[in-house]
């Protein structure tokens, strides 16, 4: 009778730890499985590797348990492992859902400034065009804000080699061609007196041409402030007073000490007049001018001057 009771006492022990070692391997693989997802997502999240995974939310207990108490079981542990895992994982699935939305909201924002841009740059290039086309194909540079640009320059006397010619008559290239070429040895001096008798024959693309290769090529000769000058008055004759600004504003802040920077300042508020720019920036050309080259301005420019701050309410 004993020994049948024992027996069954060891077959039930057998049984019952058969189904815990079960009950334990499963948790085990789960443990094992989130632990890898764990890491994966790790590795997805920092790839920059040390320091920047997020630390075991379970640690080894450092206090010392009182006499009797009892030990907790391999499956309780494996059962809060499991549990610190799984809410990991959505801490960092949390995590990676919001830097997806953020980098969305990026690229939209990126797209939709890319659009934007593209289209200001084509309605600029579509109105350079039109512009173009209506000054007879010249190049055409966007007005520029000329807000610190001087004050207008004195009127120069014309030395004889400028005395306006007679005007060409026949078509265009028969005008063109009865202009005479100077050639003095000069090319500098040659190149501005030529394109002085284009523009005094109103042909101001020719002129225009002439002038400013001489500007760019001999930007040390004394005539490279007259023909800058000179090519923004065939500018503002022609028709094109915001091309005009720019090259007397050009000319007088390169070339302040130039022979014509007060001529391009003093033609430089003409042209911002034209343009129709607030009286503010007008008068402020003609303040500059004043300062700078007062006493070189001739009583023809003086008067011009004074009439032009009466027109604009100068203070």
């Amino acid at each position: 009778m004993r020994y049948w009771m024992a027996a069954a006492a060891l077959t039930a022990l057998v049984a019952g730890t058969g189904v815990a070692h079960a009950q334990s391997t499963a948790v085990e693989g789960r443990v094992d499985r989130l632990e890898r997802e764990m890491r994966a997502v790790q590795r997805k999240v920092f790839p920059g590797g040390a320091g920047q995974t997020i630390e075991p939310q379970i640690v080894p207990e450092t206090s010392i348990e009182a006499p009797g108490t009892p030990a907790g079981t391999p499956l309780a542990d494996l059962t809060q492992r499991v549990a610190a895992l799984e809410s990991q994982v959505q801490t960092l699935t949390g995590q990676v859902e919001q830097d997806g939305y953020r980098l969305k909201q990026l690229e939209d924002g990126f797209a939709a400034y890319k659009r934007a841009t593209d289209a200001r740059l084509k309605a600029l290039e579509d109105a350079s065009t039109n512009v173009g086309a209506s000054n007879g194909g010249d190049p055409v540079i966007a007005p520029v804000d000329l807000g610190e640009a001087p004050a207008r320059p004195t009127r120069p006397t014309r030395p004889a080699a400028e005395e306006k010619p007679a005007k060409p008559t026949g078509t265009r290239a028969q005008q063109v061609a009865a202009i005479e070429k100077p050639n003095g040895g000069d090319p500098a001096e040659d190149g501005y007196l030529y394109g002085f008798r284009l523009w005094s024959a109103k042909l101001y693309p020719e002129a225009r041409r002439e002038l400013e290769a001489v500007a760019t090529k001999y930007p040390q000769h004394r005539r490279a402030s007259y023909a800058q000058n000179l090519l923004g008055r065939a500018y503002l004759d022609g028709g094109a007073p915001s091309l005009a600004a720019v090259a007397f504003y050009e000319n007088y802040k390169k070339n302040p000490n130039g022979e014509r920077a007060p001529d391009s300042l003093y033609y430089l508020a003409q042209a911002l007049t034209k343009l129709k720019k607030p009286a503010s920036e007008v008068c402020k050309v003609y303040t500059e001018l004043d300062q700078l080259y007062g006493e070189r301005l001739s009583a023809e420019m003086k008067a011009g001057v004074a009439e032009g701050r009466v027109a604009q309410k100068c203070k």
